[in-house]
């Protein structure tokens, strides 16, 4: 059996953190004897043998879109009186999860929504509440968040596993455990069940776009930030694949869903120069979330206030009611825009994407 060298680890580490996907897999294939990615399919099993999957976790680019951007130390944050951000423990068949819990000051027991966040790899919940300020619009609108933490039991660099095919179904791995999460937190506050989302950055928004699929029924709409849509990829070299040039989804929902078919308002922000995951994918996100109907759409154009040009395009139903948005952003590579530099994966120079998403969300109860 072929042995992988220092020499060819570290030259492998180096080219994963330059974002040089392809010549890392290739001094991995080279250095074992494996054959080349064009040799592996969507729905057969993978060319690469366990060792190439282990060394591919260990880079942190094993199918979970890391980045190697520094991140700063995330300290406590404030909260407000009467406010309360605590830990929870969920468990089923499917495994357990932590998940953080932010509570509004302005919850007194009535029914208000419910945001589901998930984070990206490397990150934790109370990074991404920090990077995304979504605990403030929580103030603000009177809204629950919640924010699942992946077990690094699960995967290595804590990225959700939205490339494996189990993890891709309804009542079964994470989507099991991520929707158990959901209705815990519905069963114990006042949630109202009309107006319940989830959303996510990299591996969460490709997780995101997962329980959409899997959960139209749950979730009343979703947000996609610079991730894939559900089916992109079945295990990790199309993983790689699909981050390189955008996935192959061939499957129908109903596969996903247990037979729901109704689509789910989608709300998508993609960096048009994001080597991590090609922008590609923003598209099929849409294109996933989009009605067998014909759609009008809008575009508009605009700069945020730190510079960054964007182009947002919005299509509505016939009744004239927006169902799904897509923001490119111009110039920005793999980060949450508009996010705040506490955080980490985060460029605050782009249109606020956290008051976006969560504008998006409160225009869409479920009907």
């Amino acid at each position: 059996m072929a042995v992988l060298s220092k020499i060819d680890m570290m030259e492998a580490t180096r080219l994963t953190r330059e974002g040089r996907l392809d010549e890392a897999m290739g001094v991995l294939q080279k250095a074992l004897g494996t054959p080349p990615m064009g040799g592996s399919t969507m729905e057969g099993g993978s060319p690469f043998p366990k060792t190439v999957h282990t060394l591919l976790d260990r880079l942190g680019q094993g199918g979970g879109l890391s980045e190697t951007l520094r991140r700063p130390a995330v300290r406590d944050q404030p909260v407000p009186e009467g406010a309360r951000f605590e830990e929870r423990t969920y468990a089923d068949v499917a495994g357990s999860r932590t998940y953080k819990l932010y509570v509004p000051s302005g919850y007194l027991g009535e029914a208000v929504p419910l945001v589901v966040m998930l984070h990206g790899c490397t990150q934790s919940p109370d990074d991404f509440a920090v990077g995304t300020g979504m605990n403030d619009l929580a103030e603000e609108h009177t809204v629950l968040v919640a924010y699942p933490a992946q077990a690094p039991s699960a995967n290595a660099s804590k990225c959700w596993n939205w490339f494996k095919a189990g993890d891709q179904k309804r009542d079964r791995g994470e989507p099991s455990l991520i929707a158990g999460m959901t209705r815990e937190v519905m069963r114990d506050f006042a949630v109202d069940s009309e107006r319940v989302y989830v959303a996510g950055l990299s591996a969460g928004g490709a997780f995101a776009a997962v329980m959409g699929a899997t959960y139209p029924d749950l979730y009343a709409a979703i947000g996609v930030h610079s991730g894939l849509a559900c089916g992109a990829a079945r295990d990790m070299p199309s993983a790689f694949e699909a981050m390189r040039q955008g996935g192959s989804a061939t499957a129908r929902k109903t596969d996903w869903s247990g037979g729901f078919t109704a689509p789910v308002p989608t709300i998508v922000f993609h960096g048009d120069r994001d080597t991590t995951v090609n922008p590609l994918n923003g598209d099929q996100v849409i294109a996933q979330s989009k009605a067998a109907a014909a759609l009008n759409m809008e575009v508009h154009r605009g700069v945020s206030p730190g510079g960054i040009a964007y182009t947002r395009s919005v299509q509505s139903d016939e009744t004239g009611h927006p169902v799904l948005e897509q923001w490119v952003l111009h110039g920005m590579g793999h980060a949450w825009s508009g996010g705040s530099p506490a955080g980490s994966y985060t460029e605050p120079r782009g249109p606020d994407a956290s008051r976006e998403i969560m504008r998006f969300f409160l225009q869409h109860p479920r009907t």
